[in-house]
């Protein structure tokens, strides 16, 4: 604890400077005969400086002007007097005084200037720390603007799509008919509000995974799975969008189970696969890609789309970042969902070029199982 935290009180700062420079006399006149004049004066000049160091400047001037008294009548021949029969000794003491005087006001003043510092930096602080909360408001305010504009965009268009379905089939079963549908025109209809319902949940369900992933409560307990089942419970759900693509599988022979949430790891599969699909053309080809070696498991999502630029590679992680010049339907969550399970599961996800240099390669990999434990 520092020393002006106990003293506070202007008169003990005095009190104690000239308590000092007393008990030390006291102990130096005892020494007298032991003790020149010089090595006195060096203590004073101590106590003098530690006094403009911890009481400030005029206790420091007044335990000076105290020690040059004692100094004087007390160390210097003819003793007992204040006069001083030695010309070097008057010079003695002459120095002394100056000494302790200029001392003392300039560790006092390295003290103001510590004390001023102390103040700048905390100013500084709390300026920097007000930016810093301007900026993070600031970038709080960007991503309320980015889920206003997903949610009016992507959840507004299906039930626009919806309502105008409902009110077409309404309209034609109503009293005041204006539109006459047979049965597959209803048929038609009733397919696009189950499409449109479909996507809303969809949407629904992107924004509580995420939330889920975000508060950490996406990690499941992990098990041995089989490889080879994740991937195709992953395909079966993702049987509809992959319509129009080829679909290349290479597993490893013998491959050995990975130790992950298998039910986990088959919706990254899914979302990735998903992605390949919305990106690249029809009639190109996705491949999936599973191996493993001592380091752990590798399973790797390619497409032969238009590919992502290096410099665009970590931010489409980021939620409700899409690549200028996507059309396509969501929210911009799918990646940073699947990044968020994956490193949840204790695994990382990267994204490298396709194969030749064509399309994208998303690559995940999770550690064996001694290091996942």
């Amino acid at each position: 604890m520092r020393v002006d935290d106990l003293v506070t009180s202007r008169s003990l700062r005095f009190a104690f400077s000239l308590g000092a420079i007393g008990l030390t006399a006291a102990a130096l006149f005892a020494l007298r005969d032991a003790v020149n004049a010089t090595t006195v004066a060096m203590i004073f000049l101590v106590i003098v400086l530690s006094s403009a160091t911890f009481f400030g400047r005029n206790p420091a001037l007044v335990a000076s002007f105290a020690a040059m008294l004692i100094f004087n009548y007390f160390f210097l021949p003819p003793y007992g007097t204040w006069h001083i029969a030695d010309p070097q000794n008057l010079i003695a003491w002459a120095a002394f005084t100056i000494t302790a005087i200029v001392a003392g006001e300039l560790s006092a003043n390295v003290r103001r200037r510590a004390v001023e510092a102390e103040q700048l930096y905390a100013e500084l602080q709390a300026a920097f720390e007000k930016a810093t909360e301007a900026e993070a408001l600031k970038q709080s305010e960007k991503l309320k603007s980015a889920v206003l504009d997903a949610v009016t965009h992507d959840l507004r268009t299906p039930l626009t799509s919806i309502k105008a379905a409902v009110t077409t089939l309404l309209d034609s079963e109503g009293g005041h008919r204006t539109i006459e549908l047979d049965s597959s025109g209803r048929t038609d209809f009733l397919d696009v509000i189950n499409e449109e319902t479909d996507r809303l949940n969809g949407f629904i369900e992107s924004m509580v995974q995420l939330a889920r992933v975000e508060a950490g409560s996406a990690e499941a307990s992990r098990s041995d799975t089989n490889v080879e089942e994740i991937i195709s419970i992953a395909l079966e759900r993702a049987e509809k969008v992959l319509a129009g693509h080829h679909l290349g599988i290479n597993i490893q022979k013998d491959l050995p189970p990975i130790h992950a949430d298998g039910r986990a790891v088959a919706e990254v599969i899914y979302n990735l696969v998903q992605n390949a699909a919305n990106y690249s053309p029809a009639g190109s080809t996705i491949t999936i890609t599973a191996s493993a070696d001592q380091s752990g498991h590798c399973i790797e999502i390619s497409d032969q789309g238009r590919g992502i630029a290096p410099e665009l590679r970590d931010r489409v992680f980021e939620k409700f970042v899409r690549i200028e010049g996507d059309r396509s339907e969501g929210l911009g969550l799918g990646l940073a969902i699947s990044k968020g399970i994956v490193e949840s599961q204790g695994g990382s996800i990267t994204i490298a070029d396709g194969p030749d240099g064509l399309g994208t390669t998303f690559v995940i990999k999770f550690p064996g199982k001694a290091e996942n434990e």
